[in-house]
């Protein structure tokens, strides 16, 4: 595992980190997309009861949150953090403390929010954790716009990854998320983490390991919902677990763009869960 950490670290040097691969020496100090040099900028940690069921069980989920995002979402509800970078740089010396901590607090897991940009520095922390006698899953719990290259190496890291499926149409992930190619380098994502850690197993009421997927219904189905569904039930697992959600608001900029400049309907969201329902998909309660 050490030798990928190095790997992944080598990769810093010309980042290719994400899909966005901006080549830029972030070893060095040197930012591109996602603002973030060469140590993880961390926002807070903490026990998170606010995530699906199965990862906050009775002690809670074990948060990291990390500052920059390699996305760039007009209607984030995280913008403080992601766009603007709010966050204290942090070793994954440190790291591995604060993930300790989380487990001795109770956590049930440790949960990497927004991982995707500082991924060599996360691969570093888990290895001293676990070093030092860390037990509980790792979440990679992420925007879904992922490099394989680099999901290959986290191959044994990660027991749960929790991506985002946030478009079907390449059109409205450059408008609404600055990543044209987001649908396919998603699929192609969600395919090798299920390849990983399979569908998601839940033992006493708490997951211990596979895929959980969200998909974020948006008003006038900018998000294409039923072909990202079938997409998950025809071409991930149909026994794939889905949270579809009904959070969207019209935050940050979002009031730039009129076909998103409102709430979501009920009955929008009811049309996409109730088809969901209907490909058979297990859906988060």
């Amino acid at each position: 595992m050490k030798k990928r950490v190095r790997q992944a670290y080598e990769m810093m040097k010309r980042c290719s980190i994400c899909p966005r691969r901006c080549a830029v020496n972030r070893l060095e100090g040197e930012t591109g997309f996602c603002g973030t040099g060469a140590k993880a900028l961390v926002s807070s940690a903490g026990p998170h009861y606010g995530e699906e069921r199965p990862l906050v069980g009775r002690g809670g989920s074990g948060t990291i949150f990390f500052a920059g995002c390699n996305l760039g979402c007009v209607f984030c509800q995280n913008y403080d953090i992601s766009h603007h970078r709010r966050g204290q740089e942090t070793t994954p010396e440190a790291l591995a403390k604060a993930m300790r901590q989380l487990e001795r607090a109770g956590c049930h897991n440790i949960n990497f929010v927004t991982p995707t940009h500082v991924t060599p520095q996360i691969m570093e922390a888990i290895v001293i954790a676990r070093e030092n006698g860390l037990k509980v899953p790792i979440v990679y719990n992420c925007g879904g716009y992922e490099s394989l290259e680099v999901l290959r190496l986290l191959d044994g890291f990660i027991q749960i990854y929790m991506p985002d499926a946030k478009y079907a149409s390449g059109e409205m992930a450059k408008t609404y998320s600055r990543a044209a190619d987001y649908p396919e380098v998603n699929r192609a994502a969600l395919k090798e983490m299920h390849r990983q850690v399979g569908d998601l197993v839940i033992r006493d009421g708490v997951a211990t390991g596979g895929l959980l997927v969200r998909h974020l219904v948006m008003p006038n189905d900018v998000a294409g919902s039923k072909t990202v569904i079938d997409f998950l039930a025809d071409e991930i697992s149909p026994n794939t677990y889905v949270n579809v959600m009904d959070q969207y608001r019209p935050v940050f900029k979002a009031g730039d763009f009129p076909s998103i400049d409102r709430h979501l309907h009920p009955e929008e969201f009811a049309v996409v869960y109730r088809y969901a329902q209907r490909r058979g998909l297990r859906l988060a309660d």
